[in-house]
Order: C-alpha cells, then structure tokens, then sequence
C-alpha cells in the first residue's frame, strides 16, 4: 500500500506540474459554450434566419431550444470529444515517461511495475470522472443563462447517467491507448490508435454494427447515431469491459516484461 500510494503522489505531482490537464479543459470547456450557442440560436428564428448557414447547421444539431435537447448534446459531444482528448492525456501519462527519458529510472525504482501502472491507470479514471462531472454542471450554469425552458428533475438525471455511463465507457477504452503508448514508446502509436479507432466506431456505427464495437457504444448509448428503438443489451456494455480489461492486462504484462536498458 505505501508503494502504491508513493506512485499515485507522483503520478498526481507530474499532473499538477503539467499545462496539458488545463489545456484539455479548456477544449472540455468549449463543448458546453457551443451547445449554449445553438440554443441561443435556436430561441431566435428570425437572428438564425440571418445567419444563414450557421442557423441550418444549429438546427441539424440541436433541434429545439430546450433541456433536452442541450443536455443531449452534452453527452454526445463527450462521447466524441472524451474519446480523443482522454486519449491525448493518457497517451501523455504512459508517453511522457519515453520522451523525457524516464523510463530506465521508473523501471529501477522500488517499486513494483504493476503498481506504477495501476497508479497512473487510478490518475486516468479519476480524472476523466472529474472532467465528465465538470461538463455537466457547467452545461447546466449555461443552460440557466440561456433560460431554456423543459427543465425537469427526470430530465436531468437521465442526461446525467447518460453522460456519466458514456465517459466512463470511453475512459476505460483509453486501456489501449495505455497499451500503444507504452508498446509504442511515445504519444504517436497510441494517437494513432485512438484516430483509427474512432474512425472505425463511426463507420460500423452508421452500418448498424456498432452495438457489437466496444467504440461504438457510448456514441450509440448518448443516440449519435439516432433515437434508440430498445436499449443497449447488456452485451453491448461487457464487450466494453472486457475489451478494456484486455488492454489494462496487455498494458500490465508489458510493463512487467519492459526492457530496462531500452
């Protein structure tokens, strides 16, 4: 336990001491400024009228200028938005030990290996629940400055499990980007991976595979890909968990077998 709790202090220290966390909130940030924007747009037919494209593309979107429709779009911008900036801080977690040239000294300390991991894998999760929180109470403070009207008890709590489930679903998926940076030595095998696979939940979403792809589903879960006709299975979620425990084993067992001298 004193190991772990030594590693998961200097996993935080080198979070705390880094910009990237604040530059990736501030990219979380814009997510709820945008959707209050279409709603703003959206209340007013005649200024988005006006505006011409702007008004059409808010429409596609957005739809109406209520609760709903806001808090929808919270989650769906996350499950897509999560999906590559929880990669980029991830990558940054298991990439940055390579590019600073830190790993021989990770590899020889004390500690155990799989500890190191599991703490910086802790860090992840934490913050990645931190950040999905964030965007929904701020979502809600633009919402109020809108005065958008739907609001309901239900609503909100429905958008919040929906959003919650879809980032945490996204989160554990950053398993393998975990995996790539390492394998990989770097940030670019696991952006790489997070790219493609991000593509690829797209593709198999709109060809109506996608309940069955891991990347798909907290997409399909916040109804990117339209209105559900039955829930998802419970299928749908364990091919995310175990997907995801996959990488953390594959993660764990290269850190374990990690050549020191490379």
């Amino acid at each position: 336990m004193n190991g772990f709790k030594a590693a998961m202090w200097a996993e935080i220290l080198k979070a705390r001491r880094s910009k990237l966390w604040v530059l990736i909130l501030i990219g979380f940030s814009i997510l709820p400024l945008v959707s209050g924007l279409f709603m703003v747009i959206l209340k007013d037919p005649v200024a988005a009228k006006e505006m011409g494209i702007i008004s059409m593309k808010a429409q596609l979107t957005a739809g109406t200028a209520d609760w709903p429709s806001m808090l929808g779009m919270l989650a769906m911008g996350t499950s897509v938005a999560g999906h590559i900036l929880y990669a980029i801080f991830t990558a940054w977690v298991f990439g940055r030990e390579f590019s600073n040239r830190t790993n021989k000294e990770l590899l020889a300390l004390p500690v155990a290996r799989t500890t190191i991991v599991w703490a910086k894998f802790v860090l992840i999760f934490s913050w990645t629940f931190a950040i999905a929180l964030y965007i929904y109470f701020f979502g809600l403070f633009v919402g109020w400055l809108v005065e958008l009207p739907g609001w309901s008890l239900e609503i909100a709590l429905k958008a919040f499990k929906t959003l919650m489930i879809a980032s945490m679903l996204t989160a554990f998926l950053q398993s393998w980007v975990a995996f790539f940076a390492s394998y990989g030595r770097g940030y670019l095998p696991a952006m790489g991976w997070a790219f493609f696979t991000l593509a690829l939940a797209q593709i198999l979403a709109v060809m109506g595979w996608g309940e069955w792809i891991p990347w798909s589903v907290p997409a399909i879960l916040t109804e990117m890909s339209g209105p559900l006709a039955e829930p998802l299975g419970s299928g749908s979620y364990l091919s995310v968990i175990l997907v995801s425990f996959v990488g953390v084993a594959a993660t764990l067992r290269w850190w374990q077998r990690a050549d020191q001298s490379s």
